[in-house]
């Protein structure tokens, strides 16, 4: 007998619990460029730093030069998605205020949410927006300035991947992947304009035919949205994530925990403005957030956005911290098991191997055969989701990130590792970059310089056999040697020796415990505690309830899961 926990439906009453802490009197930020920082995952792109994350010395050495790249590039500004922290919220809030009006006409909301009196909601679901696919376009130009001009020996001038050599033959064409979902899908076309820009020949090309014709790169599309095999979308072959007390532990805690702790000054606030008849309520005042900022991803801008304090946008951002650690990364029994897929995927292509048998989300009829899994490539892009670059960095053990957001500090401290702003805003990419170098201990350097061609600063691509990993998150480079157990330690520059790092990643497998971690029937002791699971649980954790049986694809489909 199986004894999942139940799917439960956040209602609003729940969550207009008395706030057991009081908001600052901080005036209203009305700067949209430090607004949208505190939008986490639903931020617009920016570059971090490259030593955002700690890493001091972020030249690349003398001798060096990067000579394969791999990006794991999550889809840009979309609509709403229908889960209920999300679209439903938002939907439910705009109903609310829409109905109110359109039943009491002469009732009237005043001073700063005056424009509610009119107000109706834009919003569809799920799909990429245009602004969206402009973040996407520029992704693939970036990564064409970035590394495509020095994996390709690009001639002066070049603005644009070529498909043929210098001598005139045809390269082996690149092979993208991406998801079935349409904003998935979107995204790697419209990163492909950029990356392959039939827009910006020298000679136009109106019809953009040498982009419509097959014949600059081919495209993996792996099903998503049933119970399949998917590395880019992981979740869906991880049963145990689909029920609400294991994989929505972060969406119960948000809920439950932080909304009420920071948002009673705002609903006092905006209930001073409201005509009688109408009472905002914590899950109203959230959702005027999260409307903010995916009015400002659709249409460029919203009134919303003017109605908090900086502190209250904190405190909006850590709610989404919350969610995606207790969701995706430590805090999350699952966690590991999720990321697992892609990062053996990585370690395949890193070491030249097809995969041909599955202890994961891999589908190994997609990663046995040259076509749909080609190796020894300059480059490889997949297009997934911002919760499968948070999985994927668990999988490793970049333990950097492991660092709890608080379930009661309000404000939140801003010096905390997991910000979502800099780690998966819209657009996000995970660069892993395969550097060879000539010296087998480079010597680091301290700035940054920009690559104008292949040699510049002593490459000679004949002597350099020293392989390196370096891995750059939204451009600020990883470190590495935060991984557990030290193989990637004792360089200050982010770079970590080839069959270290392979090292490192030894027991990725062992620790992500996937067939357990997904199937077992199991539910959690206490899912809204904070316990930090390390991604994974097992048959002897404490923190869990074991029942006989396993979760199975028919189980969860006769559950409508």
């Amino acid at each position: 007998m199986f004894f999942p926990i139940t799917v439960l439906a956040l209602a609003g009453s729940a969550l207009a619990a008395p706030s057991n802490s009081s908001n600052s009197s901080s005036s209203l930020l009305t700067n949209i460029n430090q607004i949208q920082q505190y939008w986490g995952q639903i931020s617009p792109y920016h570059d971090n730093a490259d030593n955002h994350f700690g890493v001091s010395d972020v030249g690349l050495p003398n001798g060096c030069q990067i000579e394969q790249v791999h990006s794991l590039q999550r889809h840009a500004q979309r609509f709403p998605t229908g889960a209920f922290d999300d679209g439903a919220n938002d939907a439910n809030f705009a109903a609310k205020v829409y109905n109110f009006t359109q039943a009491n006409p002469n009732a009237q909301f005043t001073g700063p949410l005056s424009f509610l009196n009119s107000y109706q909601y834009q919003m569809t679901s799920n799909y990429l927006t245009g602004i969206g696919a402009s973040t996407e376009f520029m992704s693939g130009v970036t990564f064409w300035n970035r590394y495509g001009r020095t994996l390709y020996n690009a001639t002066v001038g070049q603005v644009t991947y070529n498909a043929s050599y210098t001598n005139g033959t045809a390269r082996p064409k690149p092979v993208l992947r991406t998801t079935s979902q349409p904003r998935i899908w979107d995204s790697q076309i419209s990163w492909a304009l950029g990356f392959f820009g039939p827009s910006f020949y020298e000679v136009p090309d109106p019809t953009l035919s040498a982009f419509g014709n097959g014949s600059l790169f081919d495209v993996v599309i792996i099903p998503e949205g049933g119970t399949e095999n998917n590395t880019l979308a992981s979740y869906d072959s991880c049963f145990a994530d689909d029920f609400t007390d294991i994989g929505s532990i972060g969406d119960l805690d948000l809920f439950f925990q932080y909304v009420p702790k920071y948002m009673q000054a705002a609903v006092t606030r905006m209930n001073k403005y409201a005509p009688s008849g109408f009472t905002f309520n914590h899950n109203d005042t959230y959702a005027m957030q999260s409307i903010c900022a995916y009015e400002n991803a659709y249409i460029g801008s919203s009134e919303f956005c003017s109605l908090f304090t900086e502190e209250e946008w904190q405190g909006f951002e850590n709610t989404l911290d919350i969610e995606y650690f207790y969701d995706y990364s430590y805090g999350q029994p699952t966690g590991r098991a999720q990321g697992l897929g892609y990062l053996q995927e990585l370690l395949a292509r890193l070491t030249d191997q097809y995969i041909t048998s599955s202890n994961s989300s891999v589908n190994y009829t997609d990663t046995d055969n040259s076509k749909d899994f080609p190796l020894g490539r300059p480059f490889y892009a997949d297009f997934s989701h911002d919760d499968i670059l948070v999985s994927v960095m668990t999988a490793m053990s970049l333990d950097y990130f492991r660092d709890p957001p608080s379930l009661t500090e309000y404000p939140p401290n801003p010096d905390r590792h997991f910000i979502l702003s800099n780690m998966t805003p819209f657009g996000a990419r995970l660069i892993t970059e395969v550097i060879g170098c000539g010296s087998a201990d480079p010597t680091e350097q301290k700035s940054f310089r920009t690559q104008y061609y292949p040699t510049e600063y002593g490459y000679n691509p004949s002597n350099a056999t020293n392989k390196f990993i370096r891995m750059r998150l939204n451009n600020g480079i990883l470190p590495l040697d935060t991984i557990r157990g030290g193989k990637c330690s004792g360089r200050s520059d982010g770079l970590c020796g080839m069959e270290d790092f392979l090292a490192s990643q030894y027991q990725a497998e062992e620790l992500a415990n996937y067939q357990f971690s997904c199937f077992a029937n199991y539910t959690l002791k206490n899912p809204t505690n904070g316990t930090d699971y390390d991604g994974a649980v097992s048959k002897n954790s404490s923190t869990i309830n074991l029942f006989p049986g396993e979760l199975t694809a028919s189980y969860i489909d006769s559950q409508g899961l």
